[in-house]
């Protein structure tokens, strides 16, 4: 039999195989490399989502912030004015208290009792003179007493001569001090 030599056509098989293998190795590199682009342009979209979404929140906190100082600005307001409400609602039901002090002062001096001054700096200091030492305890009573008034308290107590010539009279001159009736007792 004669002999066929096959090794041209294997060599030609083979570099056809090489070929395609070729072919399929640079069509897998494509494919390869078009799937990482579409993987890289949709992460790129995915980003961009975010950051539009990112960009949307800061908008919308940056108006929650100023909507939060105006809210503060308001609250800040109403607390001014819920103060001057309460301090005029304060000086309205305070306003007869001094009314009411003097006049159950004038209505409860007791007899030998003369009163000179009232002076009023955050306490009250009454001064005047007294027939004698328990005329003043008379008025230290009535004084604490009174529901306008309180706290009453002997600062000074001195024998002095009241009238002249032959009207002079020995007498009691004397300060009581006291807290000033109104505002404190009148708000609560």
């Amino acid at each position: 039999m004669t002999g066929f030599n096959l090794l041209p056509w294997r060599d030609e098989r083979r570099r056809e195989r090489h070929r395609q293998f070729k072919s399929l190795l640079g069509l897998a590199a494509a494919l390869g490399l078009v799937m990482m682009l579409a993987v890289f342009v949709y992460n790129q979209r995915l980003l961009a989502r975010q950051r539009e979404r990112q960009q949307l929140l800061m908008s919308e906190i940056a108006l929650l912030d100023a909507r939060i100082g105006e809210i503060r600005t308001l609250r800040e307001r109403l607390a001014v004015l819920t103060a001057r409400r309460d301090a005029v609602q304060s000086l309205q039901r305070a306003r007869t208290v001094p009314v009411r002090f003097l006049d159950e002062l004038t209505s409860r001096v007791p007899q030998g009792v003369m009163l000179k001054s009232m002076q009023q700096a955050g306490r009250i200091t009454l001064t005047g003179f007294a027939q004698s030492g328990a005329r003043v305890s008379d008025l230290l009573r009535v004084l604490a007493g009174l529901p306008s008034a309180s706290s009453p308290e002997l600062v000074e107590i001195k024998s002095s001569k009241f009238g002249q010539g032959h009207d002079t009279k020995s007498v009691f001159e004397f300060s009581i001090a006291m807290e000033a009736p109104g505002y404190a007792q009148e708000a609560r």
